[in-house]
């Protein structure tokens, strides 16, 4: 195997820094910045009675020019990375000659960096009520921030009679907490509300990870077995993989590997999810056992040993599209890991 210590190909992350927003799609949406030219359309559409009155921050009625003012505000705050606040528009006549996009709502995303929260909030046009449009675009921009933001959190509110809203929170993963009061500039007073919030781990109860066929844990938990390894490159920094979107604990900071599969060694395992991930080339021989983590989770009990390995062959290439941050040994505490991750921060921090 050739000598390749290529970490140095790496780029340092910060994790408070969000990344470049690119337009979120779904079967039937776009989820875009807003456009000047959105400013006619979006005034249509918000000031309706019945859409602006479930809304805490819009006035009623909403002047035109405030529509022009609020989206060129939206293109500071996008760039600033302070908000997420995005047009959501789908095709109508789609596939034809006449297909053309038609601005449907709006949905957004306001950062608190101070409690690493992050606000929901989204609208829908009222002719565009009963056809799935809020869960659809409000689910993705959740998932997408929990993926991507350095946040603990997100949460919502909904009018207490708006029973409408609640179940779409809901439906895409939000708890409710309890009841408050906002002050609603459509209704020009505080007005009760329900309260909701959604961490990574509400995400797990729909894509936690099956355990493969494996020795038994206490009674009705499976054991799983995952092999990790601490990159580490000339300068001492170490690698870090983001979970993204879709997988269990997205947004979390990990050691790169993954699952063992029957038969496998977590050598063998390990070289097999490094290539698959990373497309380097590791010898066994270049692995050296270091520590474990035992952690027990709701459906499995987590045992995962950690490899270390200063040799490889082939440039690090995030071949699943995740971010890579190649990170000093004191600084792994400022990335927010799995639970199972943790422990072995501070072993690593003192070994390096």
């Amino acid at each position: 195997m050739p000598a390749a210590d290529r970490a140095g190909e790496g780029v340092e992350v910060d994790p408070l820094a969000p990344p470049p927003f690119q337009p979120l799609r779904t079967e039937r949406l776009t989820l875009r910045p807003l456009r000047a030219e959105d400013a006619a359309e979006l005034h249509r559409l918000v000031n309706d009675w019945e859409v602006a009155k479930t809304l805490a921050r819009v006035p009623f009625p909403y002047p035109r020019e405030l529509a022009d003012e609020w989206i060129a505000s939206t293109r500071v705050e996008l760039a600033e990375g302070r908000a997420w606040h995005l047009a959501i528009t789908g095709l109508e006549q789609a596939g034809t000659p006449d297909e053309r996009e038609v601005l449907v709502g709006c949905v957004g995303l306001t950062l608190d960096p101070a409690t690493k929260q992050a606000e929901l909030g989204y609208w829908v046009g009222r002719r565009f009520w009963g056809h799935g449009v809020a869960p659809e675009a409000a689910g993705r921009l959740a998932r997408w921030a929990l993926a991507n933001l350095d946040v603990t959190k997100l949460v919502a509110s909904a009018l207490v009679e708006n029973a409408r809203s609640q179940a779409v929170l809901r439906r895409i993963g939000f708890r409710d907490i309890g009841e408050g009061e906002r002050d609603f500039l459509s209704r020009g007073r505080a007005m009760p509300v329900r309260l909701a919030e959604m961490t990574r781990a509400d995400l797990v109860a729909d894509a936690a990870p099956a355990a493969p066929a494996a020795a038994e844990g206490p009674p009705g938990r499976r054991m799983l077995l995952v092999a990790a390894c601490a990159l580490i490159d000339p300068d001492g920094r170490v690698l870090l993989a983001r979970r993204p979107e879709g997988k269990p604990l997205a947004g979390l900071w990990e050691f790169p590997g993954g699952k063992v599969n029957p038969g496998e060694t977590p050598e063998a395992a390990l070289i097999r999810e490094l290539k698959e991930e990373l497309a380097i080339d590791v010898a066994e021989s270049c692995l050296a056992p270091f520590a474990f983590a035992s952690h027990p989770y709701e459906a499995f009990h987590l045992l995962m040993p950690l490899y270390l390995c200063r040799r490889w062959g082939g440039p690090v290439t995030p071949v699943e599209g995740q971010a890579l941050a190649w990170v000093r040994p004191q600084k792994l505490a400022d990335y927010p890991m799995p639970p199972a991750d943790r422990p072995l921060v501070a072993l690593l921090r003192d070994f390096l």
